[in-house]
């Protein structure tokens, strides 16, 4: 029997690789929103983060989720991100 392929993705906070389930895509619309993905399969440029508070907050420090968006990231994203985390 042949095992299945587990998708890996890069965290934007420690810049470790894990699986795709065990992390939260935030994903930049083709309309240019910037949303919390929680089914992994809304279409647009997407960025994992761990379920890390450290990892949110090193990601927000150094600006990454705005850079691999390519676009600002709303302060209500983070705070969202936030609670979904505690």
């Amino acid at each position: 029997m042949k095992k299945k392929k587990i998708p890996l993705r890069v965290c934007a906070g420690c810049q470790e690789q894990k699986s795709k389930k065990e992390m939260i895509r935030i994903v930049r619309t083709p309309e240019g929103n910037v949303e919390i993905d929680k089914t992994g399969k809304k279409s647009g440029r997407g960025v994992y983060i761990c379920q890390n508070p450290d990892c949110l907050e090193k990601a927000y420090q150094e600006h990454r989720l705005e850079r691999s968006l390519k676009t600002k990231v709303s302060p209500d994203i983070y705070e969202e991100l936030r609670k979904d985390l505690e």
